[in-house]
């Protein structure tokens, strides 16, 4: 139950000013990015990070991706390398975080990185998002705005029925356009796909020269997104459906008939940007199940079944 509603601010100069205030104070400010809506505090500011933690309900060995507005600045906090100097400037600012190595002067809040000697650093595209981190002028820490394991927002109206007054403001600036997070690079040895996001690992080989290595499901987590069971409704989700049950929630893709249909013309990239939005849709329905139509394992489908395979994965407790 929602007690207050937080600060809505306009995709405005004054609303970035004022997200920017409030951040600087050790507030927490939802904003949009080109993926999701993230949950924004001072990256090196200890307590406000703790408060990302404590609003999602996130566990503390889950690290944080860290945001920036330039380049200068996320090598100040971390060992670049020749890669991660190929793929920034092919793919930033843009749905693409790498995880490198953290210098050890760096300010960046302990706590970002569960413990672990790296972070996890991206400049986003949205032209909000970049505001915000030039009025204030340092990193943010920000997974999605989202209860921890919740289906991730991509409206602001999702942020504040999922967190409601855990957050001090929320910075309306529309629906996500990619709708499912970054790709997560890890370059601390060789290259290493650690969550399949909105760039592809075949554009990602592409610049590279090389594929990536893929990250075993038995590793020790070492970036967002890796928890077996995620992004999830409160219904269960049945994958790979090509029929429909009685009384289920049907999410469709290509030439079926559904209740909302991910893409008609089964283009990856609207499905894509309208899986999460139509998740928090049916949910809302009140359905015990949603079954959805299978997705095809190539491309941006990747990371569509990613989050499609931990939404229906076995939940905890």
């Amino acid at each position: 139950m929602i007690t207050s509603l937080p600060e809505r601010l306009p995709d405005t100069d004054a609303g970035h000013a004022r997200a920017a205030d409030i951040l600087r104070a050790g507030g927490l400010v939802a904003f949009p990015t080109e993926t999701v809506y993230g949950l924004g505090g001072d990256a090196c500011d200890d307590r406000a990070v703790a408060r990302i933690f404590e609003a999602k309900g996130r566990p503390s060995f889950n690290p944080l991706i860290v945001h920036f507005a330039d380049l200068d600045t996320v090598k100040s906090h971390v060992h670049w390398t020749p890669e991660a100097e190929l793929l920034a400037q092919t793919f930033w600012p843009g749905p693409l975080t790498l995880v490198l190595r953290k210098q050890a002067d760096s300010l960046i809040s302990p706590l970002v990185s569960a413990g672990l000697d790296t972070i996890a650093v991206r400049l986003p595209a949205h032209p909000a998002a970049r505001a915000v981190l030039r009025a204030l002028g340092r990193g943010v820490a920000a997974p999605s705005a989202n209860r921890s394991g919740q289906i991730s927002p991509t409206q602001a109206d999702h942020v504040v029925k999922s967190l409601g007054d855990r957050v001090d403001a929320v910075l309306d600036g529309g629906s996500c356009p990619v709708g499912v997070e970054s790709t997560i690079v890890g370059l601390v040895d060789k290259p290493v796909l650690l969550r399949p996001g909105g760039i592809t690992e075949e554009s990602l080989a592409q610049t590279l020269g090389r594929h990536l290595a893929v990250r075993h499901k038995a590793e020790a987590i070492s970036a967002s997104g890796q928890l077996m069971s995620h992004y999830a409704p409160d219904a269960l989700v049945r994958l790979n459906a090509t029929d429909w049950e009685p009384g289920e929630a049907r999410l469709g893709f290509g030439d079926v008939d559904c209740d909302l249909n991910l893409s008609e013309t089964e283009d990856l990239v609207e499905a894509a940007a309208h899986l999460f939005d139509y998740l928090h849709r049916l949910d809302a329905q009140g359905a015990k199940v949603i079954a959805v139509s299978p997705i095809p394992h190539e491309g941006l489908g990747i990371a569509i079944n990613d989050r499609l395979s931990r939404a229906s994965a076995p939940r905890e407790g």
